[in-house]
């Protein structure tokens, strides 16, 4: 019998610090724009779409806003549903852009958990030199198998005013 106790204490520690590494945030915190309720739950939240926004840390001038599916009920309340693949990304030039460092292809800027275990919504960015026009893409992934599911949002690099020449997107600064 104690051996079953070390067992299960084991197991429960084991899972604390996975759920505690899982919980970390990204780099980059999204703001809550607003949601709207798709389902009804008995018990529990309803299922809902949200829309967030958040700031590319590296590209001063460009916001981002996603919406996602959000599994209410039960599971949904105590963080144990798994979140749809379903996502949406609409990102805009909103001031002057001006790079605060070096852009790395397929650079991760937004990330968030979308299950207890190995789901994570990732938003990545990607330079078009040619057409000097920031790419941004957002995707589900999985530890076993990732999802088909994406959207793209383009960000042509324009001057802000007259006086100020065009963004490239090797500048760096």
């Amino acid at each position: 019998m104690p051996q079953f106790y070390l067992f299960f204490a084991l197991k429960t520690c084991l899972f604390i610090t996975l759920a505690g590494a899982l919980a970390l945030p990204s780099h980059t915190r999204a703001e809550e724009i607003g949601s709207v309720d798709t389902a009804f739950k008995l018990l529990g939240p309803d299922h809902k779409i949200k829309v967030e926004a958040f700031d590319d840390e590296k590209v001063a001038g460009v916001a981002c806003h996603v919406s996602r599916a959000v599994t209410g009920g039960i599971k949904g309340a105590v963080g144990l549903a798994e979140d749809t693949s379903d996502a949406s990304i609409a990102c805009r030039q909103v001031g002057p852009v001006r790079f605060t460092a070096a852009l790395d292809a397929g650079e991760q800027v937004f990330s968030e958990r979308r299950s207890i275990l190995f789901k994570k919504l990732q938003v990545v960015r990607f330079c078009d030199e040619t057409r000097n026009t920031l790419v941004y893409l957002v995707y589900s992934d999985k530890l076993v198998d990732g999802s088909p599911k994406n959207a793209i949002s383009t960000v042509p690099l324009r001057p802000w005013s007259p006086q100020q020449p065009a963004p490239r997107c090797n500048d760096e600064r």
